[in-house]
């Protein structure tokens, strides 16, 4: 199992100081530096900044969602970070939630269709193809790319909870993305991605299962558990997670949690998570680096290819928190 590094989804950390840290981390043989997107820090710039200053570990976005950019765009942005990068680029595609559509003026609705129509025409437009697309989500007319990428393709994953996501993704595409799940869920998603590779008449054994695992680490356990509570809060109100929370026992308090978030607001549902609910979900408190690598094996035992670290610091020198996780990994 691949293990790899997240920094800054929080946008706390200052952009030099990432360089920095990935520079690390590229020396502890973490693969890949993944970045999100939300209405943080733009991952793409970010990764572009550490590919300059790295020479092996991969980079990745996990994930950027269709709403923020065009196919096409899309195509021009990964064939020039990977022709930088030297063929280190992994790109992560996702649907995110109808308020992030709403931030572009976009519409969510039939995600898989248009996420399907997404990475069709990425692909041509990455490959050199000139188009004529006109799908019902995405089109392009008379577009080619002005330069022959390094190769025929990036490696393609898709952030998926639910089935039909996950067995396309399979059918389509090299792997998975699946944030904040307990390692049965990762099962379960995993499992339905490589039976849509089956079906398609892939090898279901090369389709990656990436999960994510936020962490801190204090002497504390309560300050180590501050800023995951909030994390968890913010994942627990939109509806897909809900979904997934309710599957692994915890809907009466994320029914609860939403009902407090729409009378009292955010702080008030954070209230809501309780100590036990934070130890089950993939957010590790802890005094050491033990209880980090336990959860670790048990996602690779339930079928995880690579897991995603994803340090969440717990004091205001973010920098040097973060530098100290990377030192004693």
């Amino acid at each position: 199992m691949f293990m790899d590094i997240e920094f800054d989804s929080g946008a706390v950390i200052p952009l030099p100081d990432v360089m920095e840290l990935a520079q690390i981390a590229e020396a502890k043989n973490f693969d890949t530096v993944w970045g999100g997107e939300a209405n943080n820090k733009d991952p793409i710039i970010m990764l572009a900044g550490i590919a300059a200053r790295t020479t092996k570990v991969k980079l990745g976005t996990a994930i950027y969602h269709i709403f923020g950019r065009s196919p096409v765009s899309m195509a021009i942005m990964s064939a020039t970070l990977e022709e930088l990068s030297q063929g280190r680029f992994l790109v992560g595609f996702g649907v995110s939630n109808q308020n992030i559509a709403r931030w572009h003026g976009a519409t969510f609705e039939k995600p898989v269709r248009a996420m399907r129509e997404y990475i069709e025409l990425f692909r041509k437009a990455y490959a050199g193809e000139k188009l004529s697309y006109h799908g019902e989500f995405f089109s392009s007319e008379n577009f080619k790319l002005a330069f022959t990428a390094p190769g025929p393709s990036v490696p393609i994953y898709v952030g998926t909870l639910g089935p039909q996501m996950a067995r396309m993704a399979g059918r389509l595409c090299d792997g998975v993305i699946i944030n904040m799940a307990v390692p049965s869920e990762v099962r379960r998603i995993g499992d339905v991605a490589r039976e849509g590779a089956r079906e398609a008449g892939r090898d279901p054994a090369k389709i990656e299962v990436v999960c994510k695992l936020r962490c801190s680490l204090h002497e504390d356990l309560e300050a180590a558990r501050r800023p995951l509570r909030q994390i968890a809060a913010y994942y627990c109100l939109p509806d897909f997670y809900r979904d997934m929370m309710a599957r692994v026992g915890f809907a009466d308090t994320v029914d609860r949690m939403r009902q407090v978030h729409r009378e009292k607001g955010f702080r008030a549902a954070v209230e809501l998570i309780s100590n036990d609910m934070l130890d089950e979900l993939p957010t590790v408190a802890a005094q050491s680096i033990e209880p980090i690598r336990e959860r670790l094996a048990r996602f690779e035992a339930a079928g995880a290819n690579r897991v995603i670290i994803s340090y969440v610091p717990c004091s205001d020198d973010v920098t040097a928190e973060t530098r100290r996780f990377l030192d004693i990994f």
